[in-house]
Order: C-alpha cells, then structure tokens, then sequence
C-alpha cells in the first residue's frame, strides 16, 4: 500500500490520535486528507495545516445517514482510518445502568462496521485501497475499569478479522490496531505506562506501507499481546487488579 499520493479519511481527526494521523499523512505527502468530526468547528485547526490538501467533513459515526453522506460525497478515498471513538471509564457491573455500554458499542462497534460497509464499495472501485481500524489491545483482555469500552473494542477486533476476510477478494488491506494505553486526554485515568499517540499513528502508517495486518504499538501493547500467547490467564489477572473506582482514587500499574 502507498501511503504517498493517497486520499485519506480520518474520522475522530479532532481527537488525540486523529490529529497525529493527519501530521502522518502530510509527511508521507498524501495528495489530500478529509478530516471528519460531528463538528465542522473543532476542524478548523487541522484544515490550517495545509488548506489545499485537508477537507473538513462533518461526520457522526453513529448516524447511518451522515455515513452515506460522506461516502457519496468521497468517492477518491483510497485510505479510510476508522479513528473515532470513545470511552466512559465504567465498569460492567458497578455502572449504574447499560446506557454507557450501548453509547460505546454504537460508536466503537456499529460505527466503525458502518464505516466499513459505506467504504468498501468506493475502495473497491479505486482498486482496493486499505481500511485502518483504531482498535485496543484491551480488546484482546479486559480492564475492569473501563469493562464495557473493552468489551465493544472486543467485539471491534472480531469484527475487522470478518471484514477483513469479505474484502480480501478485492485487494483491500484491512489494518487492526491495537495499542495499550495511549497518553490522550481519553485515558487521563488509566495506567501507565502510555504510549504516544504520535508513535501510533507512525507505526500505523508503517504498517501499510509494509501490508502488515495486527498492528502493537508501544513497548506496553508488544509486552501484554506475547503475554496473551504464553499465558492468557496470567495476562487475564493482573488486568483484574484495576477494579472500577480504583485508579480514580490513586492507584497505578
């Protein structure tokens, strides 16, 4: 995958990764870069960058409506990077009810394959081009903490791995990502150690470069996914230390 001449969408691109992956794809000189969030507003200092390459495009994830909208209106896309998401730092049995649970699904989950779908027909047409999913490496083992967001990032993984298997046939690369804890205002009160948000997005567009498909970065995420393979349930159980409330009152990996 070329990265240099590309047309790239960035959805969250207002957010602590997003705007990183747009600093990426300037240096790799991406011939332009649709920026998107649900506010034309909060774009306006990534458009400053570069105004003849970036595109702002007001988009929401989880509205099925704005999603074609986008698609019909970027049709040269041949790199879409499903960044948007979010979290509420709950657990899954102490939130006081599912609304939190759903609102990450819709976002991290429904938002992201709705992404895929609307796209897919227009990478096909451009000759396949790649998808890039912001994952989580707590996808892979739960933060009781933060239980339900790791829960929807689970079912975010097991959903790349299927479209990544429909898209094969028309030569879409289809790039998982899955870092540990990344320092953005997001994971204020998660453990460290974090990894930059800037090495993501680099390590991401490295991986494309290199048509490579599971994407760890941070020495963090490299650690706990090997320890995934040698031991899972070791893995299952120091992330069980990080019960809900508990980092919110001081405690540190």
């Amino acid at each position: 995958m070329q990265v240099n001449n590309s047309v790239a969408l960035v959805t969250g691109a207002n957010g602590g990764i997003g705007s990183h992956f747009v600093d990426e794809l300037l240096r790799h000189e991406a011939a332009k870069i649709y920026v998107c969030a649900r506010s034309l507003e909060k774009l306006s200092g990534l458009v400053a960058l570069d105004p003849s390459r970036i595109v702002p495009i007001a988009l929401d994830v989880t509205n099925p409506q704005s999603v074609e909208t986008a698609a019909t209106h970027c049709q040269d896309v041949t790199v879409l990077i499903n960044n948007a998401g979010t979290s509420l730092n709950q657990g899954l049995i102490a939130a006081d009810n599912l609304d939190g649970a759903r609102a990450e699904i819709e976002v991290n989950y429904f938002g992201m394959l709705s992404m895929c779908r609307a796209f897919a027909p227009v990478l096909k047409q451009n000759g396949g081009g790649a998808i890039v999913n912001m994952l989580s490496l707590l996808g892979r083992v739960n933060l009781p903490f933060s239980g339900s967001y790791s829960a929807s990032k689970a079912a975010a993984i097991s959903m790349t791995q299927g479209v990544r298997a429909e898209l094969a046939a028309q030569n879409t690369l289809v790039v998982g990502v899955m870092p540990g804890t990344v320092d953005t205002d997001l994971a204020n009160e998660w453990p460290n150690p974090k990894v930059a948000p800037a090495e993501v997005a680099k390590a991401t567009l490295q991986a494309l470069i290199d048509n490579v498909e599971d994407v760890y970065p941070g020495e963090q995420a490299k650690t706990v996914s090997a320890l995934l393979l040698s031991d899972p349930k070791a893995a299952e159980k120091y992330m069980a230390k990080f019960l809900p409330g508990m980092m919110l009152a001081g405690t540190d990996a």
